[in-house]
């Protein structure tokens, strides 16, 4: 099983959580701040490495199987993100998506990190 940290659809109560197929979540948590967080063309979340002016950002950490991760989790992602390693804030590590580097998109990015959270974001765009 592998640590997965969701912070966008997958989460409890999201359109994609379904796909995580009953991985049991590990905890409620938060990112080092060492993260700027967008908005991918208002459509998705996304977490960017930074090295100053990064923030905390709230997600769930789940104990996901690889073959899922692999086969329902990863497919429905979109092209803007992808697969690496995060800091969690109590120093720990997890994979997570992250804006995919070089961008391969012209999605629009929206600075997002203020909020916190995909969820904060989501209910204040409401």
């Amino acid at each position: 099983m592998t640590l997965m940290f969701l912070n966008g659809g997958a989460m409890r109560g999201g359109p994609l959580h379904h796909l995580l197929g009953g991985a049991p979540l590990v905890a409620e948590t938060r990112t080092a701040a060492k993260y700027r967080f967008y908005a991918v063309g208002d459509r998705c979340p996304a977490l960017c490495p930074v090295s100053h002016g990064g923030a905390e950002i709230d997600g769930e950490l789940y104990d996901l199987d690889l073959d899922r991760l692999r086969d329902e989790v990863l497919p429905a992602e979109p092209p803007e993100l992808e697969l690496g390693v995060i800091e969690l804030a109590d120093g720990g590590s997890a994979l997570a998506m992250l804006l995919r580097r070089p961008s391969t998109s012209h999605a629009e990015l929206a600075d997002i990190t203020g909020y916190g959270s995909w969820r904060a974001y989501r209910k204040e765009r409401a």
